[in-house]
């Protein structure tokens, strides 16, 4: 048996060594991603708003996030929806029918407009595997809500068996119109509540917008809890300001995400914030925070 030379065992030993320092410098690596990407509790489906991150292109959102743990991406039109979808993600609320949200389904002169505009976009939203679409009141111009009221149920009435049949939801969100959106009509949970019993369709719900309505009417636990059945989706948002939903503002968003799971939720809670720091921290970080 040949015995090993000094240089022989020099060498065996440097390789050893070198062995442990890569398995160590990996481990280390582990560790790392664990600490920044925690495993997420999968009993709410994260998503985020594209336009709060403006200044990163979609694709490189897209990867982005994919790795923090989101499971879909807000407010994108049809050209953006196979960019999401190749990273593994969807669009958990599309836009790219209606005339936006000054001008909605409050006015009558504008149905047949929004009907052809809603109708045009069901096919291609079920081609893609998508279900939400988000849809608006309109402002009010000097409008009685009630009327507005009686409007919005007639002309989203004539949309509910084309959206039955291609199995898309159009969601109508719920905005302030004290601070960001003056002069909207479905501001107040009550209203919205109702337009969906005048509408009758498990097709027509309303995104409830946690931000929005803790400035226009608060009480947002016991409103999830009491109309839970009427809200698709949620928007988070710190408030005052728009921005992280973290110890700077009055929302306790731990507590709000709870109240959504145990209302039995499988829908999508999209953060809606405009971040003050570094975008994609901010984001990792809301995510730790609703991830209840």
């Amino acid at each position: 048996m040949k015995t090993p030379s000094r240089r022989s065992a020099i060498k065996t030993l440097a390789g050893t060594a070198l062995t442990f320092s890569v398995i160590d410098s990996l481990a280390a690596d582990m560790e790392a991603t664990k600490t920044a990407f925690p495993a997420l509790k999968g009993r709410i489906n994260h998503s985020a708003c594209k336009w709060c991150y403006s200044k990163i292109p979609l694709e490189d959102f897209a990867k982005a996030a994919k790795e923090i743990g989101l499971t879909g991406i807000d407010l994108l039109g049809p050209a953006e929806w196979p960019v999401v979808q190749k990273y593994g993600l969807t669009c958990s609320m599309a836009q790219g029918a209606g005339k936006g949200i000054n001008d909605g389904f409050n006015d009558p002169r504008l149905h047949d407009e929004l009907v052809a505009s809603y109708e045009a976009i069901f096919p291609k939203l079920k081609e893609a595997g998508l279900k939400n679409v988000i849809c608006f009141s309109g402002n009010r111009h000097g409008m009685d809500d009630q009327k507005g009221l009686e409007n919005c149920a007639v002309g989203l009435k004539r949309l509910m068996s084309s959206a039955e049949k291609h199995g898309v939801v159009m969601v109508m969100e719920l905005l302030n119109s004290k601070v960001n959106h003056k002069d909207y009509m479905c501001d107040k949970s009550a209203w919205g509540v109702e337009l969906c019993k005048r509408v009758g369709s498990e097709n027509f719900k309303l995104l409830y917008d946690i931000y929005h309505m803790q400035i226009m009417e608060g009480d947002i636990i016991r409103t999830i809890q009491q109309d839970h059945q009427y809200f698709a989706h949620y928007h988070t948002g710190g408030n005052p300001g728009r921005n992280e939903i973290d110890n700077s503002q009055e929302l306790y968003y731990p507590a709000i995400m709870q109240a959504i799971v145990d209302t039995g939720f499988k829908g999508f809670v999209a953060q809606e914030f405009i971040p003050k720091r570094d975008p994609l921290t901010s984001l990792r970080e809301s995510i730790a925070i609703c991830d209840v």
